[in-house]
């Protein structure tokens, strides 16, 4: 048996998310990673997710799906509606994009909520940021915030007086700071999947906010991002 405290982590395959695992496995947590298979329009992220988990060695690693495709109007989900290219970078985050998927980190949060409540565990890590991001309200503070306080009054743990919290250690980070990081903590940068829209064999699209948001970051941090590398070659 293990004396260490156990938490879940919310493990998308992409950047911030990697980094906030091996976060997690630094300050001495088991970590569970969790990833969601929701509907998305590409199934690479769930690859990558596995592949950042065993990289980094992760306690455990599992996949829930919850298929969040009939809730129209996202370009995460609905194939039909564009993922916004090329947006000027003063614009990235500021309103709510199209890419924005109704409800999804509190979805996700109650998912890893009710697995942290299986495992006994009283932690759960999720790599929102609220600096260079999309402007999704849901990788907000104050939703972070809130949830944890649902938390505490939702569910026979938190009731029992021993409540979640909830970890968002890149929150105020920038992407370029998050690079850094990540390289610190020897993260396999070229494994991780930031792009909203990748070709079939991974290739970034390197004109989505997010592709933007990650170019922003390495170039800031004076690094080469090897999954970019890997596709120029």
């Amino acid at each position: 048996m293990t004396d260490r405290r156990r938490a879940v982590v919310l493990l998308s395959g992409g950047l911030d998310s990697a980094t906030t695992l091996a976060l997690a496995l630094e300050r001495g947590f088991e970590a569970h990673a969790l990833t969601v298979r929701y509907g998305q329009r590409h199934a690479l992220e769930i690859e990558r997710a596995e592949a950042v988990a065993r990289q980094l060695g992760a306690e455990s690693w599992r996949v829930v799906a919850v298929d969040l495709a009939h809730l129209a109007g996202s370009a995460l989900t609905d194939p039909k509606t564009a993922v916004p290219k090329d947006r000027h970078r003063g614009r990235i985050g500021e309103g709510i994009p199209p890419t924005y998927v109704p409800a999804r980190n509190a979805l996700f949060l109650a998912l890893a909520l009710g697995w942290a409540e299986v495992l006994e565990a009283r932690d759960i890590f999720i790599g929102a940021n609220a600096i260079d991001y999309s402007g999704y309200p849901d990788c907000r503070p104050e939703f972070l915030a809130a949830f944890e306080r649902l938390a505490a009054v939702a569910t026979k743990a938190g009731v029992e007086g021993r409540g979640v919290r909830i970890h968002a250690p890149l929150i105020e980070k920038s992407k370029a700071q998050i690079v850094i990081e990540a390289q610190r903590l020897g993260v396999d940068l070229g494994t991780t999947l930031s792009c909203y829209d990748p070709a079939p064999n991974g290739e970034p699209c390197r004109h989505c906010d997010s592709c933007l948001l990650r170019a922003k970051g390495f170039r800031e941090a004076g690094v080469d991002d090897p999954s970019v590398a890997a596709d120029d070659s």
